[in-house]
C-alpha cells in the first residue's frame, strides 16, 4: 500500500512516500480503507520527538475517515463497507496510508451528510472542543465564553459549539479572519494583533471577566487567560497548561481542565477510549442536523502533506486541511 512514512524522529520535511505491506486487524480491531486524513499540529510535533513504541518506517496521521475493509475476531456491530471516522492512537501506525487498523471500540459512524474529506477535518479539533465544552463542562445559556484562536481548527469548532449552547461567544483572531469567525457564530471579535485582549475582554464583560475560556494556542496565552476569568470560571486547555504560580490560590475558585484525547489510548482506560467514539456519535449528530458545520478549509494530496505541515507550523492556517487519498 502507498504510505507517507518517517524513518526517524524529525521534521515533516523528511517524510517520504513509500510502499508498505497492508496491515491486518488483530482481535478487537477493524481495518479501515483510508479515504481522507485530517492534518493536526500534534502529527508534526509528535513526529519531532518520536515514540519508543514506533517501528520504522512509521506512519503518522491521527484523524481518519474511511470505510471498513476487514473486521478482526471478536468485533461486533460493524460491517465491511461501513463508513467511519475516528481519532487515532499515536503509538501505532496512522492514517497517512491507504489502510490503517484501529480498535473497534474507538470508532464512530461517519456523519451521513459529510464527505470523507469533511469528516476527516473533525476528530482531533472537533472532538477536543466538544469534550472541553460539553463533557468537561455544562455551558449555561447567556454565559460568556472566550475562544482563543477562533480561526484555527479547534477554535472553528469551539465557536460553533458554544454558539449552539446559546452562550455569548467572544474570540481572538487576526483582522483577516474577522468575517470567518463571525460566520461561525462569534458575537464579539478581538483582533489580538491590534488590540489589548485583556482590556477588551473586561470592557465587553463589564469588568467581570468570562465564565469559560477554551485555549488551543500556547502556554503564554493560557497563563494570561487566568486573569480574564470571572469568579468560579473554567479554563479549558487544549495546547498547554498555564503557569498557576501566577494566580493566588483560593482567590477566584478557578477550575482548570486538560484535554488530551490521544492519551486515552496510553491510559489503558477502556472507558476513556470509548468516550472518543461517544463524542464522535454525539458531534456527528450535530453535524448531520446542521447545528455545526465542517471546518474543512483545503484539500491536498498525500505528497503535499510535508509542505502543509510547514505552513501549519506558522500558526496562520484557517480551519482544517485534509489529505484526500480516495476521491469521494
Amino acid at each position: 500500500m502507498k504510505a507517507l512514512v518517517i524513518d526517524h524522529p524529525g521534521s515533516a520535511c523528511d517524510w517520504r512516500l513509500s510502499d508498505l505491506p497492508e496491515p491486518q486487524p488483530l482481535p478487537g480491531e477493524v481495518l479501515v480503507r483510508v479515504h481522507a486524513v485530517g492534518l493536526n499540529p500534534a502529527d508534526y510535533k509528535i513526529a519531532e520527538w518520536g515514540n519508543p513504541a514506533w517501528k520504522y518506517p512509521h506512519v503518522m496521521g491521527l484523524d481518519v475517515a474511511g470505510t471498513i475493509a476487514a473486521i478482526g475476531e471478536g468485533v461486533s456491530g460493524w460491517q465491511i463497507g461501513d463508513a467511519v471516522y475516528y481519532h487515532g492512537d499515536f503509538t501505532r501506525r496512522g492514517g497517512f496510508a491507504e489502510y490503517a487498523t484501529i480498535p473497534a471500540h474507538t470508532i464512530a459512524p461517519m456523519p451521513k451528510t459529510l464527505s470523507f474529506a469533511e469528516a476527516a477535518s473533525v476528530p482531533c479539533s472537533g472532538f477536543a472542543a466538544y469534550q472541553g465544552l460539553f463533557h468537561k463542562l455544562t455551558l449555561k445559556p447567556g454565559s460568556n465564553v472566550l475562544i482563543e484562536g477562533g480561526a484555527g481548527g479547534v477554535g472553528s469548532y469551539a465557536i460553533q459549539l458554544a454558539a449552539h449552547a446559546r452562550t455569548r461567544v467572544l474570540t481572538t483572531t487576526s483582522a483577516r479572519n474577522r468575517d470567518y469567525v463571525r460566520s461561525l457564530g462569534a458575537h464579539d471579535v478581538i483582533d489580538y494583533q491590534a488590540e489589548d485582549v485583556a482590556a477588551r475582554v473586561m470592557a465587553l464583560t463589564g469588568g467581570r471577566g468570562v465564565d469559560v475560556i477554551l485555549n488551543a494556542v500556547s502556554q503564554a496565552t493560557t497563563t494570561a487567560d487566568l486573569e480574564l476569568l470571572a469568579f468560579g470560571g473554567h479554563l479549558v486547555c487544549v495546547d498547554s497548561l498555564p503557569d498557576l504560580s501566577k494566580v493566588r490560590p483560593f482567590a477566584k475558585a478557578l477550575s482548570i481542565h486538560e484535554i488530551a484525547l490521544g492519551v486515552a489510548y496510553l491510559s489503558g482506560d477502556r472507558r476513556a477510549q470509548e468516550e472518543l467514539a461517544q463524542i464522535g456519535r454525539e458531534l456527528g449528530a450535530l453535524l448531520d442536523a446542521g447545528s455545526v458545520r465542517s471546518a474543512l478549509s483545503r484539500i491536498i494530496g498525500l505528497a503535499d502533506v510535508p509542505d502543509a505541515f510547514d505552513e501549519m507550523a506558522g500558526r496562520h492556517v484557517r480551519g482544517k486541511m485534509v489529505a484526500l487519498l480516495v476521491e469521494n
